[in-house]
């Protein structure tokens, strides 16, 4: 029997559409699916690239509406995430604030200036952490995920309750900011305030085995501008700049904002569309200028030994020097899957051109 489903997700400037389709074809079974902009012309595509039995086919449909709906794309057409599916029970209630990029110019100004705070952009996984009656960790999602064992039992013996909003790198959590301690919603205070209390929550909680980690902040445009020379000089990945006497808010605004970014070097999250011989895949970014959302080809990425070879439909993050308009990234280096990010998402608006192709960077 034919099989349509519509999932939907709304948050923020979101508003993302999902349809898969199982259906007959001539003596077998296909599943298609198409995806966008809600209200827009969809994207469209197949996971089947010719007719193949209906056991086969339904097992395929089934993971991308359960791969969907564990992304939070609900059946429900308002879009709240998670609602109404199997993982209504693993919502956190959770959402980050999320960084816009920055270009040199703008860089010039944050590191000279005296309302925003500089702190070191880390390569990670962003997670929030709530303390209660257990510890729960979320992705930038908002779903529960597990933490790694050594951020779990350091958490349990913090004292008192809390959320906390931070950055994972293996068994380590860099803590960057406070938004609820002992009951106290701390969210509409300023930036600067919530740090405070961040750093006293960690003063007076037992030692951590460097499982958690107050991430150094530099207020003066001299302390500043030391860290970047300093990150920079380390090849890390980059900085973030906070308005000091900024609430904390959910969600990436359009443009600008309170928190902002700076990276040494570029990163782009793509589409794989085909996967190549010798552990290398051809990857995508989607433009969404018009009503039609366009695929563009940005190239092949090699899949280093130690990565598995993602699959076509999923999304890889890659490290870059530059992207030519028009034609490739530049030296892409694979950084692993993402599992928190979906293809409509990788747009090309995040991509860093060559030189004298920059009127288009950001950053």
């Amino acid at each position: 029997m034919n099989e349509t489903i519509s999932l939907y997700y709304q948050q923020g400037p979101s508003d993302k559409v999902y349809h898969a389709h199982l259906e007959a074809k001539g003596d077998g079974w296909i599943v298609n699916f198409a995806f966008g902009r809600r209200g827009s012309t969809l994207q469209t595509g197949t996971k089947t690239s010719e007719p193949v039995a209906y056991d086969k086919a339904k097992t395929i449909y089934d993971k991308i509406v359960a791969e969907k709906m564990g992304k939070g794309y609900t059946p429900a057409a308002g879009g709240t995430p998670y609602a109404g599916t199997e993982n209504a029970g693993k919502v956190s209630g959770l959402l980050p604030q999320l960084l816009n990029m920055i270009d040199d110019a703008e860089l010039e100004l944050l590191l000279n200036d005296l309302i925003h705070c500089g702190q070191e952009k880390f390569d990670g996984r962003h997670t929030m952490v709530r303390k209660n009656d257990a510890v729960v960790g979320a992705n930038k999602k908002g779903l529960l995920m597990a933490l790694p064992l050594p951020i779990q039992k350091a958490l349990e013996d913090f004292i008192g309750t809390f959320v906390v909003d931070g950055e994972a790198i293996g068994d380590r959590l860099y803590v960057f900011d406070l938004l609820e301690i002992d009951g106290k919603n701390l969210r509409s205070k300023p930036y600067k305030e919530r740090y405070s209390e961040l750093r006293n929550l960690i003063a007076r909680s037992p030692v951590s085995g460097g499982a958690i980690i107050l991430v150094e902040t530099a207020w003066t445009p001299k302390e500043k501008r030391q860290m970047f020379e300093r990150l920079k000089k380390q090849k890390r990945e980059g900085m973030v700049f906070k308005l000091v006497s900024a609430p904390a808010t959910v969600g990436r605004p359009s443009s600008g904002g309170d928190q902002l970014k700076y990276k040494f070097y570029a990163t782009a999250s793509v589409a794989v569309t085909k996967v190549n011989l010798k552990r290398s895949v051809a990857v995508s970014v989607y433009d969404n200028s018009g009503d039609i959302s366009v695929p563009v080809p940005v190239g092949n990425v090699t899949i280093p030994a130690n990565q598995p070879v993602p699959k076509v439909g999923q999304v890889l993050e890659v490290r870059y020097l530059y992207a030519y308009k028009g034609g490739s990234l530049f030296q892409p280096t694979s950084l692993g899957v993402r599992d928190d990010v979906d293809p409509p998402e990788c747009v090309i608006g995040q991509l860093k051109y060559k030189a004298e192709d920059s009127d288009e960077d950001e950053g």
